[in-house]
């Protein structure tokens, strides 16, 4: 009996011990940290030779030379959820610094932090990480372009641009709490551009809320609420949305361009809308819907045309019927546009002369998307018609954001803007 009763405890001591060892497996992987510049206790030390690869599943990734003052990226394999991610910057060199900090595809969490010399910071922000997969095999249908994107791939990338100042530890914390999710729903004007010279408010807009709600961006150049619906995206934002979570919903440039029975602002495009909404709802979320960006369309008086139809009032009007937050942004762009000028409005846009983006190439003229300027103030205006309309989420906007007006934007030259190291020229699906 005494054999018996001391093979009993073993196995327990057996089972707690494994049990234990699971648990600070857990803690493991939900609070990982690294250094850069030294060896800590309690980090993990990223060398200047340490790059992210399947062995290696934290490192510096895309650009394999790594070299003070220029920026680089960080990667880490992560499954699909909200981070929070804080990170030590110091100054260095003696003079005064700062650094921008944008995470996935191009996503912007800090924009010119600036740093006394010699000063240390500590800087907070959440990202989300989505894959495709939605249930029993079913997964959202990508395009060609999306399957080499940061947005989509196995692991969270973080890209650190600064000047006279180093990056010292960073932390990823994935805890159990849910934080508030926005799930951006949209066309080419939302999604996360991930190529230099373009640019959505979708991946501005990051730069302006604290780190407990989180912006889960969904939309894809070249959607429309039909496509949107038919590559399974709204399946897949409904399959992770959770009470009380949001859905900004804004499309109408490509709707507009659909043929067919039932197709057109009265027809399908609010059709489709409605049933966002009240999907949306059953799940006890919160749908906003937003009226379509103007294009740059201007008349012989300086005044911009609406090229977009009866798309921005059936939005509208949907929106009044079913009692839904409505941020027009079609009024607010045309205010926009219209006080920047027929010439200047140009540089809210990818407009570039040849050999510009990237090198040795013909000039861009696209007057349907936005630079990383014109893209900052539409993220301004989003911003405000939060808070006129969408007041529950005002508690999580920062302290520091800038109560905005479209009639007076943020002037072009004091736009300062690091520019991240993967460029392309060619168009976004869509017009």
């Amino acid at each position: 009996m005494l054999l018996i009763k001391s093979e009993k405890m073993l196995r327990s001591l057996l089972f707690v011990g494994f049990m234990l060892t699971q648990l600070c497996s857990y803690a493991q992987q939900s609070i990982q940290k690294y250094s850069f510049i030294e060896k800590l206790p309690g980090y993990t030390f990223i060398g200047p030779h340490t790059f992210y690869a399947d062995k290696q599943a934290s490192g510096y990734d895309l650009i394999k030379d790594i070299k003070k003052g220029t920026p680089f990226y960080f990667s880490t394999k992560a499954a699909e959820g909200n981070y929070q991610i804080t990170i030590q910057v110091k100054a260095n060199d003696g003079v005064a610094g700062s650094f921008t900090v944008k995470a996935e595809s191009r996503r912007l969490m800090l924009l010119n932090t600036p740093l006394k010399a010699g000063q240390s910071t500590t800087k907070t922000f959440t990202v989300n990480i989505k894959d495709r997969q939605i249930t029993n095999g079913v997964a959202v249908k990508l395009k060609p372009r999306e399957f080499t994107k940061l947005d989509w791939d196995e692991k969270l990338t973080i890209e650190f641009d600064a000047t006279h100042c180093s990056l010292q530890t960073l932390t990823i914390t994935k805890g159990e709490e849910h934080f508030p999710t926005i799930y951006l729903a949209g066309n080419s004007t939302v999604v996360n551009q991930e190529d230099e010279p373009w640019a959505s408010w979708g991946q501005m807009i990051t730069a302006f809320f604290n780190p407990k709600v989180a912006i889960a961006n969904h939309a894809e150049s070249g959607l429309s609420l039909g496509s949107f619906l038919s590559s399974k995206r709204l399946d897949k934002v409904l399959s992770v949305m959770q009470p009380n979570d949001y859905l900004f919903i804004e499309f109408g440039h490509n709707d507009q361009k659909e043929k067919g029975h039932n197709a057109g602002a009265y027809g399908s495009y609010t059709d489709r809308l409605r049933f966002f909404v009240k999907a949306v709802r059953a799940k006890q979320g919160i749908p906003v819907i937003l009226t379509s960006t103007n294009r740059r369309s201007f008349d012989e008086n300086g005044r911009i045309t609406n090229s977009l139809g009866d798309f921005p009032e059936a939005a509208r009007k949907v929106a009044a019927e079913l009692n839904v937050p409505l941020i027009d942004l079609n009024k607010m762009t045309k205010v926009l546009y219209e006080t920047l000028g027929v010439e200047p409005s140009k540089k809210a846009f990818v407009h570039y002369p040849a050999n510009t983006y990237p090198a040795q190439h013909e000039a861009l003229e696209d007057n349907t998307h936005f630079n990383t300027y014109g893209a900052y103030q539409i993220a301004q205006c989003v911003l405000q018609g939060i808070r006129e309309k969408v007041p529950s989420l005002v508690v999580y906007i920062k302290e520091n954001a800038p109560v905005y007006n479209p009639a007076r934007p943020g002037a072009l030259a004091d736009w300062n803007w690091p520019e991240s190291p993967r460029a392309d020229s060619t168009k976004p699906d869509g017009n």
